[in-house]
């Protein structure tokens, strides 16, 4: 049966407006009242924001692994002003995730559309694809660092965890028992594979579309709608 699904409208590329979405979303210090909250305060402000949107911003261009000085440099700081602000590049990381995660998981927690199951999880994938062409440059970048970094291996692990609860959310009785079917329609669905296409594949979106929807097709098809 023929569907529509956001997976008609996935971007080639990530969207434009990183930095924007950087400066909008990057948590603003409170100002104190009275005379500290001017000059200085101010200032201090305005550097924490520009060094969050400088990793975004490197990050988003393809820089994986940028250094704290890459940071200052694009930023318009000095080296020191990175590190008073944060205290080690995890910090970097975790205002970074905040961004992102703020922009696109009202999308992903949001219910999916369908008359059955099957047309939810065709309309689950479609955005996860969106998701996913967003997040990519910044969820490769982490993984380049997670082995090293306590905090980003555990973001790691709730990110996986985050994949399986909202697709187990929406399937079945029936396919969640069959733990192992379960499990292949997660990995289908997952960012790893959609990364494996993408980036490691260097497929076309299309096309990624084309072999993400076969696989999850033939997956589906053990089940019944009902």
């Amino acid at each position: 049966m023929p569907y529509h699904s956001d997976f008609d409208t996935v971007p080639a590329t990530a969207p434009e407006g990183f930095e924007a979405m950087a400066t909008s979303r990057i948590p603003r210090i409170p100002s104190a009242k009275g005379p500290l909250a001017d000059g200085r305060r101010e200032r201090s402000r305005s550097s924490r924001s520009r060094i969050a949107a400088a990793m975004l911003d490197l990050v988003a261009k393809g820089e994986v692994a940028p250094s704290a000085a890459q940071v200052a440099e694009v930023a318009g700081v000095g080296l020191r002003s990175v590190f008073r602000h944060f205290k080690d590049m995890d910090a970097l990381y975790r205002e970074m995730t905040e961004a992102i995660e703020a922009q696109v998981l009202p999308i992903l927690l949001r219910p999916p559309e369908g008359a059955g199951w099957k047309d939810r999880i065709h309309d689950l994938a479609g955005r996860r694809a969106r998701i996913f062409e967003t997040i990519m440059p910044f969820r490769i970048s982490a993984n380049v660092r997670r082995f090293e970094s306590p905090y980003l291996m555990q973001d790691y692990q709730r990110l996986l965890r985050l994949e399986a609860e909202t697709l187990g959310a929406h399937l079945p009785e029936a396919v969640r028992a069959d733990g192992v079917g379960a499990q292949a329609l997660g990995v289908i669905l997952s960012f790893n594979t959609w990364r494996l296409l993408r980036h490691d594949q260097g497929l076309p979106v299309e096309q990624a579309k084309a072999v993400v929807l076969r696989l999850l097709d033939d997956a589906m098809a053990r089940w019944t709608e009902a």
